[in-house]
């Protein structure tokens, strides 16, 4: 740990659906304090990729000589689970933020077409408000998350709906050699129930927090996400 508290790592964060850093400034703000540097890598807005090509495109923007503290929210939980699993040398910690390593919505879910078929920005902002944000909802939190779903093509928004709905890296989990951190949203109406315990079971060295929270919880419940991120750093040096 340098002077003052800070570590010499960098802290990347791969952002939910939308792909964009609009729903990540504040908790980015939150964490500055314990990192040398923070930022999150943002996907093309405009170009669907799916998870193999996202993992190409984030090793591309990866700190090449800094140690860094990667974390995968939501959508992005399988990009980061892949990069842990197959590292570049300078990665030293993860943390998981209400996210999976297969497909977090049973078919059956009610919620399903919401993530796979439907144009997700099209979707009923108080429904988008009730599964995401709950009771923790304000009128700003949800001006930001239209704002963030419009910002993104709906063909691209459907791609990584769909993408997450296929995707599978629990055979992953086992690669992954770094210490992790996975937050839990008590009040989560997207995920499974069972979405934290599988990376869990599948993880060497995991640790799991429950926050009272509801899915977007980086964005709800800000300052005590970003206390157990920066507790990372203190322990990572």
């Amino acid at each position: 740990m340098g002077s003052g508290g800070v570590t010499r790592a960098v802290l990347c964060i791969l952002p939910g659906l939308d792909g964009t850093a609009r729903l990540l400034t504040p908790f980015l703000d939150a964490v500055t304090p314990a990192f040398a540097s923070t930022h999150a890598i943002a996907y093309p807005h405009d170009v669907p990729m799916d998870y193999a090509a996202l993992d190409a495109y984030v090793r591309a923007r990866l700190p090449q000589d800094a140690p860094f503290v990667l974390l995968g929210e939501s959508f992005s939980g399988p990009v980061a689970i892949a990069i842990a699993a197959k590292p570049p040398p300078n990665l030293i910690g993860l943390a998981l933020s209400t996210t999976f390593a297969r497909a977090p919505v049973p078919w059956a879910s009610p919620f399903a077409p919401l993530t796979s078929f439907a144009p997700v920005r099209a979707a009923p902002m108080p429904l988008l408000s009730a599964i995401l944000l709950g009771r923790w909802a304000t009128p700003a939190l949800r001006r930001d998350l239209s704002a963030a779903l419009d910002a993104v093509a709906p063909d691209v928004l459907r791609a990584r709906a769909a993408a997450a709905m296929r995707v599978d890296t629990t055979a992953r989990l086992a690669d992954v050699a770094v210490p992790t951190l996975c937050l839990r949203a008590r009040h989560d109406r997207l995920l499974r129930a069972s979405a934290t315990r599988e990376l869990l079971d599948g993880l060497r060295d995991a640790r799991e927090v429950a926050i009272d929270g509801p899915h977007l919880l980086l964005q709800t419940r800000t300052d005590a996400a970003a206390g157990e991120v920066m507790r990372i750093a203190a322990a990572l040096g």
